[in-house]
């Protein structure tokens, strides 16, 4: 017999980065709300790299500060080192990425969660849900108890079903060797929902005391800190920086991996879920890119208070005593001494595009899904899902419209847009390459595009918002101050023209005009600029990329405006795309299985071509036509 323990508004289940998110964001705007972990030690838990950010990663921390969500804050009171990437490059793609200190940053958050009014945290495994005419009613738990609710918001990682493995010992259990999620993956399939088996993997950690550094380069981090916060400064979270060290595998190694591939699950067929293209295993590496004579590893501390290190690059599934002879190869490890196993992971998720672009189930109403249970890899993708299904579940108590944002306001936009479209059949994670619109979707403009919608939603302070309000003025000010000045020709302004490899002016010149050539910028041309005010750095930044990057943001902007005019056209909630004539069986199947809200939708839906979306214009205005002379 099941017993009704409780009624909420918000159900989370899962307590990963994509719950937490969630079950702030819900709390936040105000409803009652519990989530479920099946270990509350997992909340908040990184069981593979002890970091946040990266290559667009970053990009996605900084939207979910800015549009109110807690990772950027977290990783900034955590962090043990900070890097800003691919400076080298432009702007658009530089990107954040900070050491944590994995248990601070796990205790953290979970202390987050528990002083947040409207919210409480459970451990319990959720085996089954309840669904009354079409929509979401509650959930059971394994202790055969009933928590009634109004929205579900599933976050289930890779705990469903999930099993560990390396050589041949497997272990059926969830990451770091908690408890899986053992009966929710069947539930979810008498439901009808389609599910994927996919796998992850993560490395060895080693004891600090056995490596020898002195074998290795030393990777500082950066002295100018940058906050993922928006609410911080650089002051705010300055602190003395742990290192990390470089070294690379050689082909000793690798041949050490060439003879055991057969023991290696992997490759025996053991396991059965597909692997992550951008993150594979050090076997994958080998067997994939034969001609490279060595790759690179990080060594990075797993936080301040453990002599556990962790070995970026050389994720494995094979066995043991192949483990321990292949790492001993590498310059450093000769002697390491392994503290836990490098081990892959299988575990079930959905076939994404069975969302809608809200992340709501399309055939079970309230009921939402975010994270790795949608076929996504990272903390940073799972944290960004977490928050929009979290604003969502709210919206649809309330009734009110979902929260969407699209391709053209956020690297979050891209990642669902892919997601819930184009589906993924192996774990997808998030490139700067990914985003069509990135030259506006940097990170260092991420609360201008957001924070906006954040304070509307009532995950923005009223000073926080303030706070922005007078960043965008001081920014057009400035921009408008500096290209009113016009530089005259004179020998000091040759002569630091002649210092950058400038090409010399022979007559008045706007400063925003000299800013705008690559070898220059807004500080370099500080000298010039006696009248220049005080400002902080961020509003010195935005004003040297605005000028800067102008012709290309203004060639940018009408690229968006011609992608609005697609995605401003809307399609029938519930047209039957087979009565379509001229639409190919091919895109009549895949348009009834998505379910696309505009053309624009439609038109990034694999196997829809540019004629099947003429054809559907050319429907939408014959309707049109119609309607008006009925009247």
């Amino acid at each position: 017999m099941s017993y009704i323990i409780d009624e909420f508004d918000v159900v989370v289940v899962g307590g990963g980065h994509a719950g937490c998110e969630a079950a702030l964001a819900a709390a936040r705007m105000g409803m009652k709300t519990v989530l479920f972990a099946i270990s509350l030690d997992s909340i908040a838990m990184m069981p593979c790299n002890p970091s946040i950010g990266g290559s667009s990663k970053g990009h996605i921390v900084k939207e979910i500060d800015a549009l109110g969500g807690e990772m950027g804050k977290n990783i900034d009171k955590t962090y043990i080192q900070t890097k800003m990437l691919n400076t080298a490059k432009g702007p658009a793609v530089y990107s954040l990425r900070a050491q944590a200190d994995k248990v601070r940053y796990q205790s953290e958050m979970k202390h987050t969660l528990e002083k947040t009014p409207n919210l409480q945290i459970r451990q319990y495994e959720i085996v089954d849900l309840l669904i009354e005419n079409g929509a979401i009613k509650g959930v059971k738990t394994n202790g055969n108890t009933i928590y009634e609710c109004k929205a579900v918001v599933l976050c289930t990682g890779t705990y469903l079903k999930a099993r560990c493995l390396y050589g041949d010992v497997i272990t059926e259990c969830g990451p770091n060797h908690l408890m899986a999620a053992t009966k929710l993956s069947q539930c979810l399939k008498d439901l009808g929902i389609r599910l994927y088996r996919f796998k992850t993997g993560t490395p060895a950690r080693m004891n600090k005391n056995s490596i020898d550094f002195s074998k290795m380069q030393p990777q500082y981090g950066d002295e100018n800190i940058v906050p993922f916060s928006f609410e911080n400064t650089p002051e705010d979270i300055k602190r003395e920086q742990v290192l990390c060290w470089l070294t690379y595998t050689n082909e000793q190694t690798h041949n050490i991996i060439k003879q055991n591939l057969h023991r290696s699950p992997l490759y025996s067929g053991v396991i059965e879920g597909t692997g992550p293209r951008y993150c594979p295993s050090i076997e994958d590496k080998v067997v994939r890119f034969a001609d490279k004579q060595r790759h690179q590893l990080f060594i990075e501390p797993e936080g301040e208070n453990t002599e556990e290190m962790y070995i970026q690059g050389m994720s494995s599934s094979l066995p043991e005593d192949v483990q321990v002879a292949m790492y001993r190869t590498i310059a450093g490890l000769e002697n390491c001494q392994i503290t836990r196993n490098a081990y892959a992971i299988e575990y079930d998720c959905i076939d994404a595009t069975q969302l809608k672009i809200s992340l709501e189930f399309k055939n079970i109403k309230g009921l939402f899904s975010a994270g790795q249970l949608n076929g996504s890899s990272g903390y940073e993708e799972a944290a960004a899902q977490g928050l929009i299904a979290g604003i969502n579940a709210v919206k649809y108590i309330k009734k009110e419209p979902s929260l969407i944002l699209k391709r053209s306001d956020a690297y979050i936009g891209v990642l669902i847009d892919d997601l819930v479209t184009k589906g993924t059949k192996e774990p997808y994670r998030m490139m700067t390459s990914r985003a069509e619109y990135r030259l506006l979707l940097r990170q260092d403009n991420a609360d201008q595009r957001l924070t906006p919608l954040g304070y509307e939603l009532g995950l923005i302070s009223q000073k926080r918002y303030d706070v922005l309000l007078k960043k965008q003025k001081e920014i057009a000010n400035e921009i408008k101050r500096v290209s009113s000045i016009i530089v005259a020709p004179s020998k000091q302004v040759q002569q630091l023209l002649e210092k950058y490899h400038s090409t010399e002016i022979h007559t008045g010149v706007r400063l925003s005009e000299l800013i705008k050539r690559p070898e220059l910028d807004y500080e370099k041309l500080s000298v010039l600029d006696i009248q220049r005010p005080e400002l902080p750095f961020e509003i010195k930044q935005q004003v040297n990329i605005q000028i800067k990057y102008e012709g290309y943001i203004k060639q940018q902007m009408k690229q968006v405006e011609q992608f609005q005019k697609m995605e401003n056209k809307k399609l029938p909630e519930n047209i039957d795309y087979t009565i379509i004539k001229g639409l190919r069986i091919e895109a009549q199947q895949k348009l009834n299985d998505i379910r696309p809200i505009s053309i624009g939708h439609a038109s990034r839906i694999t196997g829809v071509s540019p004629a099947d979306i003429s054809v559907l214009l050319i429907y939408m205005e014959q309707n049109k036509r119609q309607k008006t002379e009925s009247v």
